[in-house]
């Protein structure tokens, strides 16, 4: 596992491929680009029968420099990074901070891998991918290109087991600011795996990654507080925050629900975009059926035939008869 840090300082876990599938994509390529050169070399001989021998050696040596040496540099270019062999293999060729390869690269590589791989049939490459710790040949090294794995297989150990439950909301006042990313991908990587470590070797690491992050805390563990528990209760506690941060981020930006004036969630709310042309005609507001009208007693009404103000409806709703 190889980890890789991008310009946005986001830690990256990229699996670097090793020799056995770098070479059998090396092959694959170099069988496409051979049969490629092979139907070149029979179209170039068929139309330049007519030129002397240093013409035909001239437009071959062409060829064989742009099938061979053009072709693969040109396909990961496109492909940024994934020639006919790596997609097969489920290879890739990225830069060293994570990102896809450029033009650049591509040259670099191709140029140095016409040395390493054509004229000395792969031995150059191979010695440099055994040395390499990361199984660089030498046109990786001066192109500052790595090839990883695209396809990983699926695991599952990716689980952080939650803190125990005594241990919930104990550390919410702890300041975390100034805890570097590298030390929180440590404690992530540690959690999940920590159920196939060795017991000896996993508390060993418990207690110095808890150690690094006192260190950065200035906040001392509590006294008997297991190492393992007492990460594992201060990752949910970052992660807590950054779900509220996240929420109070949404509710600023007007991104959650509007509260209702009345606090429910029916009540009713005007239409913002509402014009005089959505009004219904006179034809149609005299057909539509007219809401029903509670009669107030005769008693009630005075001389003037109004009901009092005190007796007027307060909510306008007239229940059903």
């Amino acid at each position: 596992m190889s980890e890789l840090v991008t310009g946005e300082a986001v830690a990256l876990e990229l699996r670097p491929a090793r020799l056995p599938s770098r070479a059998l994509a090396v092959l694959l390529d170099l069988l496409v680009a051979v049969v490629a050169y092979i139907l070149v070399t029979v179209a170039l001989v068929a139309s330049t029968s007519s030129l002397d021998e240093a013409a035909q050696f001239a437009v071959s040596l062409a060829a064989f420099v742009l099938v061979m040496v053009g072709g693969p540099i040109a396909v990961e270019t496109l492909s940024h990074g994934r020639s006919l062999g790596k997609m097969a293999c489920g290879l890739r060729v990225v830069r060293d901070d994570g990102g896809p390869i450029r033009f650049r690269h591509a040259l670099v590589r191709g140029g140095i891998g016409v040395i390493e791989i054509l004229l000395t049939f792969g031995v150059v490459a191979c010695i440099a991918s055994l040395v390499s710790a990361r199984g660089r040949r030498l046109g990786d090294v001066f192109a500052g290109t790595l090839v990883v794995r695209e396809r990983v297989p699926v695991s599952t150990s990716g689980f952080l087991p939650p803190p125990p439950p005594w241990l919930a909301g104990r550390f919410s006042g702890l300041d975390l600011s100034s805890v570097p990313d590298g030390l929180w991908l440590a404690i992530r990587q540690y959690l999940a795996r920590m159920q196939q470590l060795d017991p000896q070797v996993g508390s060993a690491m418990a207690e110095r990654l808890a150690a690094d992050l006192v260190a950065h805390t200035g906040t001392p563990a509590p006294h008997g507080v297991p190492s393992a528990a007492y990460l594992a209760a201060v990752v949910q506690e970052r992660q807590a925050r950054e779900v509220r941060r996240a929420f109070a981020s949404r509710a600023m930006t007007g991104g959650g629900v509007p509260a209702s004036p009345v606090g429910g969630p029916g009540a009713y709310a005007p239409a913002q975009n509402w014009s005089p042309a959505q009004a219904p005609s006179p034809a149609a507001a005299a057909a539509a059926p007219q809401p029903a009208v509670a009669h107030e007693p005769e008693a009630r009404r005075d001389a003037s035939g109004a009901a009092p103000s005190s007796e007027l409806p307060r909510t306008g709703f007239a229940p059903p008869a």
